[in-house]
């Protein structure tokens, strides 16, 4: 492509409009910009400060379809629409962008229903510090682990890409991420219930993440082998790359039943949920990891990790048995794919502090600690609550969690709630109703769980509580008698800054 063009781009306030506009700006075309948002409400005007892109904020006048040689308009613009209907330029759409932009880069991918964003964070900590720059797609306060935004992210300038990929439960997303991408590595976390409203059932969701490994080929996998849906899917998909498999050598301290591969139901013996020792029928067992973690010292946090040549102590800097694994992952994935010696990896490991809405302590108000997780789904929930239970004994939740994966999740989630918790305050309208639920079932539960009303909230995406709902939730956990407060969900994270002012 001709670099004395000019590219047009529309809707340089939306996350792929602005995303295009500084690779190309990158790559070293011609770039001017249009929106119809003015700029003081343009979302993500602040990643294209330092690009010299002209954007016509507010309008899209004559000028810019004058100025310009081709037109990259969103995806969502119909062609026929006002703002197209009497160009004469040529149009490129994201796809043809894509395919004309090549990452030029090596290229990570991490996955799984929970610990993405914390091994994600991690792995471009240690890259950070060793002089290795990761491409950041700079949108702020956008996730942005599915869609088109990772395929764009790696075609930023770094020196390597690490994406988190995510799915929305929609066939087709992980798989495109990793095929546009050209990723040549990858870490799987766990696959454990979610989106179950839109897939139908667990394996119809396991499929879906199944897709990274059928489009990483050839690649290397690092992988949590004590989850039997991940090693069940490298056998059904017969992957042919290399696969390095990770564990942790505890105890269990439940039992939980999955879904295997085959269809059948198997007993899982439990180190986080829905993680542990299995065996089925079909020949999908435990097997013998390439890693394992052992001799793990929660409150000194604390572990020693045995790898295939030797023996590290680790240091981390964050709380939780399930950490340990996404610290195992995190480290073999920075040996290998960054190719960094441990020495170079562990000092990074002791000085995270984690990512803001994990476990995160935000304030003491009333004398009580009060805390906020991100956690939305079943496992994530029970696997949260569980080490809370571990570090801080007694504690009371508010619950601000709408499930994915409909009523089934959010039962689930309150029964995990239930289990872990000395008191309960329902603030998500999902969790308000089937608390409703156990009331009438169990009147002696009015000790436990406080519910004030039922509203008609109606949640968006994961988030299942309003602003109004959180701040009453966790009012009324400050006045009861217990000096640990956990408020789970998105909508707890999202509006954490009400704790401030109480």
């Amino acid at each position: 492509m001709n670099k004395n063009k000019t590219f047009g781009v529309i809707g340089v306030c939306g996350a792929n409009g602005n995303l295009i506009a500084r690779i190309l700006k990158q790559r070293g075309y011609n770039v001017i910009g249009t929106d119809l948002s003015f700029k003081k409400d343009c979302r993500f005007a602040n990643a294209l400060e330092g690009y010299d892109i002209e954007v016509y904020y507010g309008k899209t006048p004559d000028k810019f379809f004058e100025k310009s040689d081709i037109i990259i308009p969103p995806a969502s613009l119909p062609k026929d629409s006002d703002v197209l209907k009497n160009c004469d330029k040529p149009i490129l759409g994201i796809d043809e962008v894509i395919d004309m932009i090549q990452p030029e880069k090596p290229v990570f991918g991490i996955t799984g229903t929970n610990g993405k964003t914390t091994s994600t964070t991690l792995l471009k900590k240690i890259a950070y510090d060793n002089g290795i720059k990761p491409c950041e797609h700079d949108l702020e306060g956008m996730q942005g682990n599915a869609e088109y935004i990772p395929i764009l992210q790696s075609r930023l300038n770094g020196d390597v890409g690490i994406l988190e990929v995510g799915t929305f439960g929609v066939p087709g997303t992980v798989g495109k991420i990793v095929k546009n991408t050209s990723m040549s590595g990858g870490l799987i976390t766990n696959i454990t219930p979610d989106h179950l409203r839109d897939l139908g059932s667990f394996m119809d969701y396991a499929n879906v993440k199944a897709e990274f490994i059928k489009e990483l080929g050839i690649g290397q996998l690092v992988v949590n082998a004590h989850d039997p849906t991940i090693v069940g899917l490298l056998r059904e998909l017969d992957f042919k790359g290399e696969v390095i498999t990770f564990g942790v050598d505890e105890l269990p301290d439940s039992i939980g039943m999955k879904e295997c591969v085959c269809g059948r139901e198997i007993a899982v013996k439990e180190i986080i949920s829905g993680c542990g020792y299995y065996f089925c029928q079909c020949g999908v067992t435990t097997p013998q990891v390439d890693y394992i973690a052992t001799n793990v010292d929660l409150p000194n946090r604390t572990f020693d990790l045995h790898t295939p040549t030797e023996k590290l102590t680790v240091k981390m800097g964050v709380d939780g048995l399930h950490n340990v694994y996404n610290i195992t992952g995190v480290i073999i994935a920075a040996h290998k794919f960054l190719d960094l010696p441990y020495d170079k990896i562990l000092p990074s490991i002791a000085s995270f502090t984690g990512v803001s809405g994990r476990m995160e302590e935000v304030a003491q108000v009333k004398g009580k600690d009060i805390f906020v997780d991100f956690a939305h789904n079943p496992a994530g929930v029970e696997t949260v609550l569980k080490e809370f239970k571990k570090l801080h004994g007694d504690f009371t939740t508010v619950i601000t969690v709408s499930s994915e994966s409909g009523y089934k999740g959010d039962l689930d989630i309150f029964n995990s709630v239930l289990k872990f918790s000395k008191f309960i305050v329902p603030a998500s309208t999902a969790s308000q109703k089937i608390a409703s639920e156990k009331l009438t079932e169990n009147p002696k539960l009015n000790d436990r769980i406080f519910l004030n009303y039922v509203s008609d909230f109606t949640k968006t995406g994961t988030m299942g509580a309003s602003k109004n709902q959180v701040r009453d939730g966790i009012k009324k956990a400050l006045n009861l008698d217990c000096e640990m407060v956990i408020a789970i969900g998105e909508a707890a994270t999202k509006y954490k800054s009400l704790i401030f002012d109480l």
